[in-house]
């Protein structure tokens, strides 16, 4: 029997309405992080795979990221660290041995063949969704292959090289004056909220597993400095949250969010290791539950970049990511998973969504109540309209850099630039945010 699942929304407004982007590069899924090693850009893949077969393709506009230059990637991260990043392969490596240690590059972030170009394709496809939020052609972009929120200004971390989320958080802020950005995977998002710590233009928020568990940080305490105090918001979990437990706080500290800080735009990393079952988490949530969480924000109507993250069982984050998609453009779609590539991964049961564990929840009412509470108190300090303001690299703005040193000129066409054109429709090899797909990528 077939079940159509209806994609949750809150809103008011029409699923119709939403115009979503979607990029993807068939090159993304060739990357292997070594034998044995949890990451696997495969998964990407498979997410592609379900989404054309269901047909959700054609709800949305189709892209292919064009690469962005490394001069870009300085941004944010520093010029020895993306240097390093281009020219070391599995061959050379005994030549950098001090830059290995020195950039956190060897062990759970491995050197594989096509590194960068692998950091270039996850990264071009989220600054690119950026671009096209800004210029308003899309309501909604999402970036599967992106959401690596450990990789710091220059150290990788946490099987994560290149830091997307800050590098698209940077470019939403050349258009908007605040940006928010919301983090569930079950990893704290410390790459990004270390990267806005002492601004009040971004605010990172971030329900994660917490004590003993990588990457160690996102204390409910750890809330921002200088003037970025009150900007980070941190719930620490502990084992076994559940679909009931996790709205139950997620939506009331989001609503408080939304009404205090007032984004122009949001990022929402989507790691889906926060899943039941997954390889390296410890949660309990169904797809469904971790897609209320999309819908919730789609809900707003607010510029809105949808990436992904962790999720370590290959056969559950397409799955996730998919139903999320649907989500997003308002789709409903069967629980019996369409015939694909990968139809045998999904096995035995060839379904969409999978039963949840009866592992128990650690986290008590209590816990959760008081945690909610605190964050709310500090949410209350949030200034109406933030005034603090920040380099983003908008040549022609009147923004001066205050607490932020790093170099960040907006780029030329030649380096991928979001240059404007006559029609921000046309697609062509000039531009940043990439071109349509070719009709043979797609079936028809």
């Amino acid at each position: 029997m077939t079940m159509e699942t209806e994609p949750t929304s809150t809103g008011s407004t029409s699923a119709s309405s939403r115009r979503v982007s979607y990029f993807y590069d068939a090159e993304v899924g060739n990357y292997h992080y070594g034998q044995g090693h949890p990451m696997k850009p495969h998964r990407v893949r498979m997410t592609h795979n379900l989404v054309v077969n269901y047909g959700l393709y054609k709800k949305m506009d189709v892209f292919r990221p064009r690469l962005l230059s490394p001069t870009a990637m300085t941004r944010f991260h520093s010029d020895d660290y993306i240097n390093f990043l281009k020219v070391i392969t599995p061959d050379n490596m005994t030549d950098y041995t001090r830059q290995l240690q020195r950039f956190n590059v060897g062990e759970d972030c491995p050197v594989f063949d096509g590194l960068f170009e692998f950091c270039q394709l996850y990264t071009s496809g989220s600054i690119g969704g950026a671009a096209r939020l800004n210029e308003d052609s899309a309501d909604i972009v999402i970036n599967w292959s992106g959401g690596l929120h450990h990789a710091k200004k220059a150290e990788a971390s946490g099987f994560c090289y290149i830091n997307d989320c800050v590098l698209a958080i940077l470019e939403l802020l050349k258009k908007h004056e605040r940006v928010l950005y919301i983090d569930i995977d079950i990893h704290h998002g410390d790459g990004v909220e270390e990267a806005f710590y002492s601004t009040n233009r971004v605010m990172t928020v971030s329900f994660h597993k917490f004590g003993e568990y990588f990457p160690g940080t996102g204390d409910v305490l750890d809330i921002g400095y200088a003037d970025g105090k009150n900007y980070a918001i941190n719930f620490p979990l502990n084992d076994g949250m559940d679909d009931e437990a996790y709205e139950s706080v997620f939506k009331p500290v989001l609503s408080k969010v939304m009404e205090h800080f007032a984004p122009g735009a949001i990022v929402l990393q989507c790691g889906a290791d926060s899943l039941s079952g997954d390889r390296l988490g410890c949660f309990n949530l169904s797809v469904k539950g971790h897609a209320d969480c999309v819908a919730f924000m789609r809900s707003y109507n607010i510029p809105m970049l949808v990436l992904g993250g962790g999720g370590y069982t290959l056969r559950n984050v397409p799955r996730c990511w998919t139903y999320e998609t649907a989500v997003v453009v308002g789709e409903p779609v069967k629980d019996d998973l369409p015939f694909n590539d990968y139809y045998d991964y999904f096995g035995p049961d060839y379904s969409l969504h999978l039963p949840v564990s009866n592992m128990e929840n650690l986290n008590s009412k209590e816990y959760l109540n008081r945690t909610k509470t605190q964050l709310i108190d500090i949410l209350r300090e949030v200034e109406p309209v933030p005034g603090t303001q920040i380099q983003t690299g908008q040549v022609e703005s009147q923004l001066n850099p205050r607490g932020f040193g790093m170099e960040v000129d907006a780029p030329s066409k030649d380096e991928g630039g979001n240059a404007k054109a006559d029609n921000p429709d046309e697609r062509s090899d000039e531009r940043m945010d990439g071109r349509k797909e070719h009709s043979a990528e797609l079936p028809s």
